[in-house]
């Protein structure tokens, strides 16, 4: 196993350089660079009359080199694009073109936002899409199961961000009910409230959110759980743990329990660390959340550079990591699965 992933670990520098280098190959030919977007606010920022664009032409002649300096632009794009990867080897991703902060400051700032929302979103989802899924198969064809998967497929059917306009209208100040926050994960006065009220605050802002998050995820998981056990029970080795006499909980909790939840436990890590750097832009910008999604977002519409190539550098690092521990995990879950013995 050890030279397995070794071998997948030496893959991931070529994967990372791949990725890198065709990102800031494109970035040389999108129109409208970071310099030129400063350039932009000046002339807004001095109106829009002849004068104030005479201003913002005499600008761009005094100062446009100086901006290029100032961001690097000077430099050929081979020299800037070694200088980028040299930085991220020491894992430092840069600083902010924009707002004049590290990578690693804006990232850690917006965080836990994304936390907050995949976290409670991936721990809701799967406490309640394995126990369905599971009581589904055990059911299958039951009324309960055609019921259950008509809610969940309605579900996931409906947009989250189409989801999220409908909970604002009828319970965060639209056209009936104020009952929930619409800005922000607490409330002005949180560092006033007790640890009860504190906890209370952070569940109340996060309610709607969660909902549009879960909603169009109980379906993946649940039917992925249904379908897995719908298999095992169906093998042979279930039918001859049945002819023994066997309980059906027995049956169910010892010899196919195990096997059903290899695709499911393999995904944890993907999917719990995903939830740290989960992306939801639209939900994010619906309920006033600044997190992930929408500096991510910014960073492109803005020409932030050095957020856009340091974040994407640091999320597929971890997706790498991720994917291989999934793997490794399939040993760990069914000892059968053996690495590098193909072709021996």
């Amino acid at each position: 196993m050890l030279p397995y992933i070794l071998k997948r670990l030496a893959l991931m520098i070529p994967t990372l350089l791949g990725v890198l280098t065709i990102t800031f190959i494109v970035m040389q030919f999108v129109p409208g660079g970071p310099v030129e977007q400063i350039m932009a606010e000046a002339r807004a920022g001095q109106g829009g009359d002849t004068g104030g664009y005479k201003a913002g032409r005499d600008l761009d002649k005094t100062q446009i080199e100086e901006l290029k300096k100032l961001y690097g632009f000077d430099k050929p794009a081979h020299v800037r694009y070694f200088e980028m990867l040299a930085g991220f080897a020491r894992f430092d991703l840069g600083k902010s073109f924009l707002q004049n902060k590290e990578v690693w400051t804006l990232i850690k700032e917006k965080l836990p936002v994304s936390m907050s929302l995949g976290l409670w979103t991936f721990f809701i989802s799967y406490l309640v899409s394995i126990p369905l899924g599971v009581a589904k198969a055990v059911h299958e064809g039951s009324r309960f199961d055609i019921v259950s998967t008509f809610f969940v497929l309605l579900g996931y059917a409906i947009p989250g961000f189409v989801l999220g306009i409908l909970l604002i209208v009828l319970f965060a100040g639209g056209s009936f009910f104020d009952v929930f926050p619409l800005r922000g994960l607490t409330s002005d006065n949180w560092e006033e409230l007790s640890t009860f009220a504190k906890l209370k605050d952070y569940f109340w802002h996060l309610t709607l959110p969660l909902i549009c998050l879960v909603i169009t995820s109980f379906a993946v998981v649940t039917l992925l759980t249904k379908n897995t056990f719908v298999e095992e029970i169906r093998k042979q080795y279930v039918l001859v743990a049945r002819a023994k006499g066997l309980s059906q909980r027995r049956v169910l909790y010892k010899h196919i329990f195990r096997n059903a939840l290899i695709p499911l436990v393999t995904g944890f890590p993907a999917a719990f660390i995903g939830a740290f750097f989960t992306g939801a832009l639209l939900i994010e910008t619906l309920f006033s959340l600044d997190g992930l999604g929408l500096l991510s977002y910014e960073s492109v519409v803005r020409r932030d550079y050095p957020v856009v190539l340091g974040s994407l550098y640091l999320f597929t690092l971890i997706a790498l990591v991720v994917k291989l521990v999934s793997d490794l995990l399939y040993m760990v879950v069914d000892p059968r699965v053996q690495f590098g013995s193909v072709g021996r």
